[in-house]
């Protein structure tokens, strides 16, 4: 049999049900539904022995993209001997079902990062994990909620900056793909906050209601170190998607993270994971892998948690380094360990954003 007689005997015997037949053999890994019953799969065209199908998923940072990507291609050439078939990856974040938020109706999901004491990182963390999910596409927001030391405006290059308003809204600064706001932004250098309980509540709340945050996909919240007022209130004024742990493995900061997990359990606010920060690192000179700490892992804490473990962060003095300079790790030294870091991990917080946006409910009516 010719070619084209073999196209034609394709182009009638292959249907647009077939394939979506086919399609039905990928299931998501995380949902472990197939992604036709989750309405991923948008649109299937057939020309000739080419076949066409675009799939959106719910994140641009989807960390399994080219897994599924080459399942439904294995999938359809099991259907078919198609001389093309193109699957075209696209994304579109869902929400978390639920009313909007009344002080952020744009944005998707509000994720804190949160620690149960200083000096783990943590704003280190947030800011290259905004940037991260950004450089995916994906529409990102970072809100610095440590009202006592704020400190984004210096770790994103833009500490000089001063927000201007419009229609009784502040506008809020962007770098590297982020929309920002800190109280950095709004005090004069130098000057330190002194306020109790309410007044941080209030000035929580306004950073929120008072910005011109747009649609957003993320907003990332980085919150003051410990269980005070700026993690209760951040909890209790918005819906938030989940909060991200992060702990050095070190088990001072590990009990007190698991009291941090207590508090955000206690206000209905879901975990989404654990992050290892200043974990361990290969040597550049010996090879060695090596720790600079030896107590709990971020494993072992996640495991002890019972919340998933979404990654360790190797130690590295860049790290630090670019955050002084006002450049992200992952913009400044791309390519590195720890750049690779960040990124998978950002793509683990936005899995399991979308796990939870994907209610049980939701899944029955797909």
């Amino acid at each position: 049999m010719d070619s084209g007689r073999d196209a034609h005997n394709l182009g009638m015997t292959l249907t647009e049900d077939a394939v979506r037949d086919a399609l039905r053999q990928v299931q998501d890994p995380d949902l472990h539904r197939d992604i036709v019953f989750l309405g991923f799969v948008k649109a299937i065209s057939i020309e000739g022995s080419s076949v066409h199908v675009v799939v959106e998923l719910t994140t641009p940072a989807c960390p399994v993209r080219e897994e599924l990507q080459a399942a439904c291609e294995n999938a359809i050439r099991d259907l078919t001997p198609a001389t093309e078939i193109r699957i075209e990856m696209t994304a579109q974040v869902r929400k978390k079902s639920g009313p909007d938020s009344e002080l952020v109706p744009g944005v998707k999901h509000i994720i804190a990062i949160a620690s149960g004491k200083g000096g783990v990182g943590k704003s280190t963390v947030t800011v290259n994990l905004a940037v991260a999910l950004a450089q995916t596409g994906a529409k990102v927001g970072l809100l610095d909620a440590d009202v006592y030391g704020p400190c984004i405006p210096l770790m994103m290059g833009a500490k000089d900056e001063k927000p201007f308003t419009q229609a009784n809204k502040i506008i809020p600064i962007q770098r590297y793909g982020v929309k920002m706001m800190s109280l950095g932004f709004l005090l004069e250098e130098g000057n330190a906050v002194m306020w109790r309980g309410p007044m941080v509540a209030g000035t929580v709340r306004q950073l929120l209601a008072d910005v011109d945050w747009g649609d957003l996909d993320y907003l990332l919240a980085d919150l003051p170190p410990g269980t005070g007022d700026a993690p209760m209130s951040l909890a209790q004024l918005v819906p938030l998607t989940g909060v991200v742990i992060v702990s050095t493995p070190h088990n001072v900061a590990s009990n007190i993270a698991g009291k941090a997990v207590q508090l955000f359990r206690r206000l209905n606010s879901p975990i989404l994971g654990v992050v290892e920060n200043m974990g361990a690192y290969t040597d550049p000179v010996s090879g060695e892998r090596r720790q600079m700490f030896y107590g709990a892992s971020g494993d072992e804490l996640a495991k002890d948690l019972k919340v998933p473990f979404l990654g360790s962060i190797p130690f590295d003095p860049e790290i630090s380094q670019s955050g002084d300079a006002g450049v992200p790790s992952v913009i400044m030294h791309p390519g590195t360990p720890q750049a690779g870091a960040f990124q998978r991990i950002a793509g683990k917080v936005a899995q399991q954003s979308s796990i939870l946006a994907m209610t049980r409910t939701e899944l029955k009516q797909a």
